[in-house]
């Protein structure tokens, strides 16, 4: 059962485990997987969370655990961090490129079938 977070600007992550559910190791790990989850670090260099951070655990921890996502599906899916220059699409594979590229035609030839 997740917790309610207290309204403040930053969390540690002790208290971003306790509300998500997800444990500190799991956190830092996924730091390093997902570009999206950068969360800052005070002076003393703990990592300090902010709510958009938590949201970000969040929907990473559904797209793995509730999902079946791998960690390479879960990046995919996840939306890319704001104002970040190293986030980049993920590169699509055959299979999505040849699915697009079907979408597309079959768009195109119901526009061609349905003009008058």
């Amino acid at each position: 059962m997740r917790k309610k977070a207290p309204t403040r600007l930053y969390y540690s992550i002790t208290e971003v485990a306790q509300m998500t559910g997800v444990r500190p190791h799991v956190l830092r790990y996924w730091e390093t997987e997902f570009k999206a989850l950068r969360p800052k670090k005070n002076r003393a260099g703990n990592r300090i969370y902010r709510a958009g951070d938590i949201k970000i655990i969040l929907l990473i921890k559904k797209l793995l655990y509730d999902d079946g996502f791998t960690i390479a599906g879960a990046k995919r899916k996840l939306p890319h961090a704001k104002g970040d220059p190293e986030a980049k699409p993920a590169r699509r594979g055959k299979r999505d490129d040849l699915v697009e590229s079907l979408r597309k035609d079959l768009l195109e030839m119901k526009q061609i079938l349905e003009t008058p």
